[in-house]
């Protein structure tokens, strides 16, 4: 059973340090199933890959059955595939042979446990008896890239056809600690059996691994289902805590703490510098339709909207009471027809695939990906750069560093309660450069409203252009 874990971050070997296991030195650990080997088959500056080698002890395993004495037919429990093929084992091995940097804890680098990198991991061999569509679907909400190879019964004898076994390739520039949970949480599930019993503590587990992502996972109710074996009781005491939600209005309390952002950078009128800047840069651009995606109250519409080079626009938002607010903004009922066949407003999501977002020139994302869950940055950028694909992103995001500048807000805290993260300029040009790289454009670099020699200005913003 084989689980490697590769990087191209520079330098490559920092994935050592993340992973807590030293690339000159290959370790052994003892496992209540068998043995787990760490080694590092490649350890350059531009490249490292870790392995986690798992050696399972299948007469061990039937000495510790537990369950009904004659369970299966007599020979199943000594011969079957699990000493070769990733399941509960490895998710075993990832929590106690990785386990610091399943956590996101390392302290001789703290910072780049919470920078996402470029990562790939293949797992040599998975079962899957739902087919590839299923493996893709638990994988490519996440924003992984997903690639099999899809194993026959018998090379020899093709006519039998192809067996529910898949090698796995999955891609994504995310943290080392986000990456180890989706494999934690979704490799039983592919399995979709565990060999230990199953209690309340795993639902303790799925909650820990998943709060970051499962909640908005489409297929979340069978991703619970599978990693419980199918306990109705406790599949049910899962979904119910994960869901469980505020009751205030989710479109007010956005509104509110929006407002509390624009008040801390009201002095230095932010808010305007930025629509300018994004406007600059796509009327130098050339573009001719553009796509405002996260829209909010419809501000940069309406700026757009009195550009004529701009033929074609659309406003995308998650939260319906915003378009209605751009609706009133834009006083669309009572917009001249020419004016008003010019836009259209929808609601949607940037962590799914939506055909309407194809065909435009330009998209825009102005102070959007920081309201984004680090798992979900993924799906993101598959959406809009592989997806979508318009000639020019244009993504602005605060500066962390900058915040010490603005009175009001307290130290250590980011503009907008809402903030998953706030990024330094280096992290931002850390994410982006792969990004753009990845999939064919080119990055620049901006600096929006007042510049400080030392912390930068307030808001960042990169400009991908298509190569």
């Amino acid at each position: 059973m084989l689980l490697t874990l590769t990087t191209t971050h520079h330098p490559a070997t920092d994935l050592g340090f993340l992973l807590h296991k030293n690339p000159s030195r290959p370790q052994k650990f003892d496992l209540s199933f068998g043995k787990a080997h760490v080694l590092y088959p490649l350890a350059s500056n531009d490249r490292c890959t870790a392995a986690l080698l798992l050696e399972i002890d299948p007469i061990h395993l039937v000495r510790r059955r537990r369950g009904p004495a004659g369970e299966g037919f007599a020979l199943e429990q000594y011969v079957n595939d699990r000493p070769f093929v990733a399941s509960s084992f490895m998710s075993v091995a990832i929590a106690q042979v990785l386990g610091t940097a399943l956590a996101g804890i390392c302290k001789q680098r703290p910072e780049l446990a919470q920078t996402p990198i470029p990562l790939e991991a293949t797992l040599a061999v998975v079962p899957c008896r739902s087919g590839e569509a299923f493996l893709r679907s638990l994988f490519e909400p996440l924003g992984y890239e997903v690639e099999t190879v899809a194993h026959a019964l018998d090379e020899n004898f093709p006519q039998w056809g192809q067996s529910h076994y898949f090698t796995l390739r999955l891609r994504n520039t995310v943290t080392v600690s986000t990456f180890l949970s989706h494999l934690y949480v979704l490799i039983p599930v592919l399995d979709d059996d565990k060999h230990y019993w199953v209690d309340q503590e795993e639902v303790e587990k799925l909650l820990r691994h998943g709060q970051q992502w499962l909640a908005t996972h489409p297929l979340r109710e069978q991703i619970a289902s599978r990693y419980l074996r199918h306990q109705t009781r406790l599949t049910r005491q899962a979904l119910s805590r994960l869901l469980e939600e505020d009751q205030a209005d989710p479109d007010q309390v956005q509104q509110e703490r929006a407002a509390e952002e624009e008040q801390a950078e009201k002095k230095i009128h932010l808010h305007e510098a930025r629509m300018d800047a994004v406007i600059a840069q796509l009327l130098a651009s050339g573009a001719t339709s553009v796509a405002d995606l996260g829209c909010g109250s419809g501000k940069l519409l309406r700026r757009l909207l009195d550009e004529k080079q701009f033929k074609k626009i659309a406003g995308m938002d998650v939260s319906q009471r915003s378009l209605e607010l751009a609706a009133d903004r834009l006083d669309l009922e009572k917009m001249p027809e020419a004016r008003r066949e010019r836009i259209t407003l929808f609601q949607g999501s940037l962590t799914y695939r939506d055909k309407r977002l194809a065909g435009y020139d330009a998209a825009v994302a102005i102070e959007v990906i920081e309201h984004l869950d680090p798992p979900r940055l993924g799906a993101f950028e598959r959406v809009i750069f592989e997806f979508a694909r318009p000639r020019v992103v244009i993504l602005t995001t605060p500066n962390v560093e900058y915040n010490v500048k603005f009175p009001t807000l307290p130290a250590g805290k980011f503009r907008h309660r809402d903030h998953r993260f706030e990024w330094t300029r280096k992290q931002f040009q850390t994410w982006a450069q792969p990004l753009a790289m990845r999939f064919g454009y080119e990055v620049s670099h901006h600096s929006i409203g007042p510049e400080d020699a030392e912390l930068g200005a307030p808001t960042q913003m990169a400009v991908f252009t298509r190569v």
